[in-house]
């Protein structure tokens, strides 16, 4: 499997795989791509964004989000956020997600982050099993409002 920077034709993939579940398909809409290529190209643009996606026999199987943000608090140190995390369903459990995880966590060390953080649905009770594995603690209760 191959990590790299996301490009504009992998965008139809990459959206294929946020709607691979029930919550998902709920909101995304592989249809009509337009919204996610103006996403694409702003997310592209940004130095403090990575798109990336794990690309195995020439297909994106797997995707994640990685946002730096500088920080004032913590002596000025940047966060590492992760977040959109999506593998093919059907290679769900090898070790992938995994692989994906240590990469982003390597690129946030790298960069001098202080620390990678994510968050997950609570309705993700798999996810976030997988997330304790690697060896992130629940921390914080999340909180959002929708405009």
């Amino acid at each position: 499997m191959e990590l790299r920077r996301a490009r504009k034709g992998d965008v139809a993939a990459i959206v294929a795989l946020y709607a691979d579940d029930a919550l998902g398909a709920a909101r995304e809409t592989p249809a009509a791509l337009d919204g996610y290529y103006a996403a694409f190209d702003a997310i592209d643009r940004d130095a403090n964004q990575e798109l990336v996606v794990a690309v195995a026999d020439g297909a994106v199987v797997g995707t994640f989000q990685l946002t730096f943000i500088p920080q004032l608090g913590h002596g000025g140190r940047t966060v590492a956020q992760i977040e959109a995390v999506r593998i093919l369903a059907p290679l769900r459990g090898r070790g992938l997600g995994a692989e994906m995880m240590r990469w982003a966590i390597d690129r946030a060390r790298t960069a001098g982050c202080l620390r990678v953080q994510l968050t997950s649905n609570k309705e993700r009770a798999r996810a976030q099993r997988f997330y304790e594995r690697l060896g992130f603690a629940r921390s914080h209760e999340g909180f959002k409002l929708y405009l």
